[in-house]
């Protein structure tokens, strides 16, 4: 019984452990299934931990060079940055150069404008009182002077200086004019003066020519004159401008210029007679006239220039302000002829040229004859010097004795006031066997 109650109980006990084993075997079944299951998560946490160390590991790689690119840019930004900021730096410091040079010449011209503009208003005084005087004086200038064939001045918008010397209180207005204008001249500086002719204010251009034709009246201007582009700059505005008072300072300004021989070269080469005529056909103005007239009669002087100066139109202009009838442009208009005979005569007599006269050819002859005894008596003279020189070239002959020339060589061998003129006259009678013969 005993033995049974302990197998009972041995029996039981081992069932509760089978039981209890069998119990723990399956925990711990589902421990070994949730290990695995772990290790699988495990490893596949793993796996994205490599992916992500790896993304990051890239990243910080990417990171750094593009830290590295950012350090560089910034690197040359900053270079750049420098170089620009020294440029400009350099343009603000010539911007502030040049506008300091532009509010200096802005000064220096509004100086030299006022300079100008006194001068202006002494010249107009100088000009009423010029003409006055000339009104009163009588004209008994020489035809001669100390330029070719007898040229004087005319050119400086004051007068012919044929009538100036007469009067010591208008010579002493002259000098201190002059004298003013020279201290202008050499305060501002002949280049200064020379740039205002290109001036956009047609006051400021009327001056400046005016002052410049004031200078060319001297000797001792006019080479500087020439060599700063000063004739150039005449002869442009001559061309170009509309203005009656510039084509007239202008005008006068080339006149002084074309007293100097080789001016007169440059003039001629530069079309200067060109312009003139040009300028002789469009105006009306008697002043501007006298002005082309006198430029003209000064480009006459010089034998070498005859034929382009005919060629150019200057004859025919000479001749067609004519119509004006005033005294003083017919008075340059016979001093050119003067000239222009004189000079032929003369080269003709050395035997350096031959055949009829160009002023013969532009109908000369026929004025000369229809004006010779016209006008007042310096004007006079000069027609009948410029008659008794064309009379001296014996291919002129026929032209002479058909326009009734002869007769007017003897009114001018007994009549004329001057000894040359009369000269002249009875020379050509005397030695041209046709004019001999038409006499008998």
């Amino acid at each position: 019984m005993k033995r049974r109650q302990q197998q009972l109980e041995s029996f039981s006990t081992t069932q509760i452990l089978a039981e209890t084993t069998k119990t723990y075997e399956k925990k711990m079944g589902e421990l070994l299934r949730e290990l695995e299951e772990e290790r699988a998560r495990s490893a596949s946490m793993k796996g994205y931990f490599n992916v992500l160390e790896q993304q990051l590991s890239d990243a910080r790689s990417s990171a750094q060079f593009q830290e590295n690119t950012a350090r560089e840019l910034k690197r040359e930004l900053s270079k750049i940055t420098q170089t620009f900021t020294s440029q400009v730096h350099s343009l603000e410091e010539k911007i502030s150069q040049l506008v300091s040079e532009k509010e200096l010449i802005y000064e220096e011209l509004k100086s030299t404008q006022a300079k100008v503009q006194d001068e202006a208003s002494h010249r107009q005084s100088l000009e009423a009182e010029v003409l006055r005087l000339k009104r009163s004086k009588t004209d008994n200038c020489a035809e001669e002077s100390k330029t070719l064939c007898g040229m004087v001045r005319s050119g400086s918008g004051l007068g012919s200086e044929a009538f100036m010397h007469k009067s010591g209180n208008l010579k002493e207005t002259l000098a201190s004019q002059r004298g003013t204008i020279s201290k202008i001249f050499e305060e501002v500086g002949l280049p200064n003066v020379l740039a205002l002719l290109k001036s956009e204010e047609l006051e400021v251009q009327i001056h400046a020519v005016k002052v410049v034709a004031n200078l060319a009246a001297e000797d001792i201007n006019q080479e500087k004159i020439v060599e700063e582009g000063g004739l150039d700059a005449l002869l442009s505005l001559l061309e170009t401008s509309e203005n009656t008072t510039i084509h007239r300072a202008t005008a006068g300004a080339i006149a002084n210029l074309a007293m100097n021989v080789s001016n007169q070269a440059l003039i001629m080469n530069k079309g200067g007679a060109r312009l003139l005529a040009n300028i002789a056909s469009k105006t009306d103005d008697p002043q501007t006239m006298r002005m082309v007239a006198g430029a003209i009669a000064n480009l006459c002087g010089n034998e070498k220039w005859h034929a382009m100066l005919k060629q150019d139109g200057g004859i025919k202009a000479l001749l067609g302000m004519f119509q004006t009838g005033h005294t003083d442009v017919i008075a340059q208009i016979a001093r050119g002829l003067a000239n222009f005979a004189k000079c032929e005569s003369r080269v003709i007599s050395q035997g350096h040229k031959k055949g009829r006269s160009l002023l013969i050819e532009d109908g000369v002859l026929s004025w000369i004859m229809a004006n010779s005894t016209m006008f007042p008596p310096s004007t006079r003279r000069h027609i009948e010097l410029a008659f008794c020189h064309l009379a001296q070239n014996v291919e002129n002959s026929r032209d002479i004795i058909i326009t009734g020339g002869i007769k007017e060589l003897l009114r001018i061998s007994r009549e004329s006031s001057r000894d040359d003129a009369r000269n002249l006259a009875k020379k050509a009678l005397n030695s041209n066997p046709a004019f001999l013969k038409e006499i008998q």
